[in-house]
């Protein structure tokens, strides 16, 4: 499989994504970083430039990848179970971090491998070449994207929002009519105006109440 459609693959299984608020603002650093200087050799044809730029194709995707998903992308799901080649990556990754060009992320969960992230897109090497891992297109590409998802992981939380207030409002309402219509029946001569207005904000009030809570 070449490396386009293995990306395209992966993108299509990278639709639904959920990126936590120090994800959010470190994509928002790195995607507009300028040129950081590396120190260590980014040739092309060299693992720790095949690697990066691995990364990198992950991180326009809003993805942060471990080892496993960046040999899977180069080298197959077999090469996922060759434990000697898997440390041999890892030890070239952690190169690339303590050089600047990397940063390994925190584990979600104890049990989970590293996930790894490009600190930019844009390295000034150790042989002092300049070396670009996304074009402008494509970082302005990302962030579309991420402006996408994070309007796509608001619009639940607003309208959740909109959701407590229409039933603040209408529990109000519903507690205000039967109030009214109990203050009516109270007095010596009802006011039949007051409790058929009353009684009817009442049912219709607890009609919609029970159609949102629904």
């Amino acid at each position: 499989m070449s490396f386009q459609l293995k990306l395209l693959n992966r993108r299509q299984q990278l639709s639904q994504r959920k990126l936590t608020s120090s994800e959010v603002r470190f994509l928002e650093e790195v995607l507009s970083a300028d040129a950081k200087v590396g120190n260590i050799r980014l040739r092309e044809g060299e693992y720790q430039f095949i690697l990066a730029k691995a990364i990198a194709s992950f991180q326009l995707d809003l993805y942060f990848p471990d080892v496993k998903d960046i040999v899977k992308l180069l080298y197959g799901e077999e090469k996922t179970n060759d434990i000697q080649f898997i440390r041999k990556i890892q030890t070239i990754l952690k190169k690339l971090e303590k050089s600047n060009v990397v940063r390994i992320l925190p584990k979600k969960k104890p049990w989970e491998l590293q996930r790894y992230a490009l600190s930019s897109f844009k390295f000034q090497d150790s042989d002092k070449n300049l070396v670009v891992f996304a074009t402008d297109e494509q970082v302005g590409q990302a962030q579309n994207l991420l402006h996408s998802v994070l309007g796509q992981e608001e619009e639940p939380t607003a309208k959740l929002n909109r959701a407590k207030v229409k039933i603040g409002v209408l529990l109000f309402t519903v507690v205000a009519s039967y109030t009214a219509i109990l203050w009516d029946l109270m007095q010596s001569a009802i006011n039949p105006i007051i409790f058929v207005f009353s009684f009817s904000v009442a049912v219709a009030s607890s009609i919609m109440l029970g159609k949102t809570l629904s």
